[in-house]
């Protein structure tokens, strides 16, 4: 893969799936520009696919001053990877096994992490387990507590969300569900995002995930919150943190966010106008602060491996 197109790998997992990952940039560099420097790996949302991460991960790959090689996973159950037969399998400590699984295949630790919603979440159960792997995170809208309002709407329509009859009705269908959390999208931005969060199948117009995971949220509970991850965010102390939070979100609360910026003040912070959750990460301004981000993890992990040297 000497080209900067994107291409496909496929990773099995220690139980057989097969996962499939979005690869922008050289992956065999022979001028060592692109493997000197960590590679940055993109983790999607709970039923979303590498494919939200094209324009910022091709931004990324071919920086003309720091490219680097960059990854996006479709989890098990989500995109072009294989589905899991049993839908107890679709949860944070398996689908962070199968993060390590791809870290190893493809040689990408330590990775910067880029986690969306979901992928965040899997970032601070890595933290807890590998932080090795890790060479800096950016929290896309999430954070170590996860609002119950936004968890229950999310509830509300996975596995919920029929087949529309066209591409055309898929957007109208998305725009019904999020117009609220995005009042500035046009036209031409819904039907992008229906064509990425649906795919043709059999004659049939299909989500781009299995309508299992919905499982994975039976047991929420209004009453009953999940339980925070601080300790998975206490464990990153030694790496470069960046959060993004769409201003409209109810994910990531600003009680929580204030409680991430506490305990690190170094914390690289950015707030999205009119956009909710997640934030779309396409816009020049958002993609420049994740790309300066990155470059800050290049610096730390240097003056580390400066520091085990002396």
């Amino acid at each position: 893969m000497n080209s900067d197109a994107v291409s496909g790998r496929t990773v099995t997992t220690h139980d057989g799936l097969r996962l499939f990952v979005r690869c922008h940039g050289r992956w065999n560099d022979t001028d060592g520009n692109a493997s000197a420097r960590p590679p940055v790996l993109c983790l999607p949302g709970l039923t979303r696919t590498g494919a939200d991460f094209d324009v910022l991960a091709q931004t990324l790959a071919t920086d003309p001053l720091r490219p680097r090689r960059v990854a996006a996973l479709d989890y098990r159950g989500r995109g072009r990877s294989d589905y899991d037969s049993n839908p107890a399998n679709y949860s944070l400590p398996i689908e962070a096994a199968d993060v390590l699984t791809v870290m190893a295949a493809l040689d990408m630790a330590p990775a910067v992490l880029i986690g969306t919603s979901r992928g965040g979440l899997i970032a601070l159960v890595l933290a807890m387990t590998r932080p090795e792997v890790i060479a800096g995170v950016v929290f896309n809208d999430i954070g170590p507590v996860v609002d119950m309002p936004g968890l229950m709407r999310i509830k509300s329509y996975v596995g919920k969300m029929g087949e529309p009859r066209d591409f055309g009705a898929a957007a109208g269908l998305l725009r019904s569900l999020f117009a609220d959390q995005f009042p500035k999208l046009t036209d031409a931005d819904w039907l992008v995002a229906a064509h990425r969060g649906f795919r043709e199948e059999n004659g049939r117009l299909v989500p781009t995930y299995d309508p299992a995971l919905a499982h994975t949220l039976d047991d929420l509970d209004p009453a009953k919150p999940p339980p925070s991850l601080w300790d998975g965010f206490d464990a990153l102390a030694d790496k470069p943190l960046m959060t993004i939070r769409g201003a409209n979100s109810d994910i990531l609360s600003p009680a929580t966010l204030a409680e991430m910026q506490a305990r690190r003040p170094d914390l690289d912070n950015l707030i999205v106008p009119d956009q909710g959750h997640p934030p779309l990460m396409v816009e020049p301004d958002v993609i420049g602060r994740i790309a300066a981000f990155v470059a800050r993890c290049d610096e730390a992990i240097s003056n580390d491996r400066r520091q085990s040297v002396g």
